[in-house]
């Protein structure tokens, strides 16, 4: 499998499930893992988006360690894709419109926890690889994307 066919896995399980676990670590090397919503952008191509507050605990996380890994599965459980990457926190104007534009109908929870502030940043996840398993089939596939990560 190369890299546009794992993309593609990807987009489809995400357009099945519509949500992922992101996992990151603190500064003692505690892993944390969270439901997010991410989306993929035509623009950016092998680049995960995703939002949250600059208040929550794991933009300080992020600032001690750019690296993550995402959990996605489809909802019959019959796709799972491990994507690992470096994170960048941005807080682009336009970058936050088209994410906004894309996932916005499905942030009710996020806007819950939010505290009512409507502050957020762009989490962008440029993909370092990807491992695709269809478990009741006994298939896995690794793609490396061969990025250096997080700026």
């Amino acid at each position: 499998m190369n890299r546009q066919e794992m993309m593609r896995k990807i987009e489809a399980v995400l357009d099945d499930a519509k949500a992922g676990v992101l996992a990151t670590a603190d500064a003692d090397g505690r892993p944390h893992a969270r439901w997010m919503t991410p989306v993929l952008l035509a623009e950016w191509p092998e680049t995960l988006f995703a939002v949250t507050s600059p208040d929550f605990p794991k933009i300080m996380q992020l600032e001690n360690n750019k690296q993550v890994e995402w959990l996605l599965q489809t909802r019959s459980l019959d796709q799972v894709i491990n994507v690992r990457g470096g994170i960048n926190v941005l807080d682009n104007p336009s970058l936050k419109a088209q994410v906004m534009e894309a996932i916005g109908k499905k942030l009710t929870v996020f806007w819950k926890v939010s505290g009512g502030k409507t502050d957020f940043v762009i989490l962008e996840t440029i993909i370092q690889e990807a491992c695709w398993h269809a478990p009741v089939k006994g298939i896995k596939e690794i793609v490396p994307f061969g990025q250096e990560g997080a700026l």
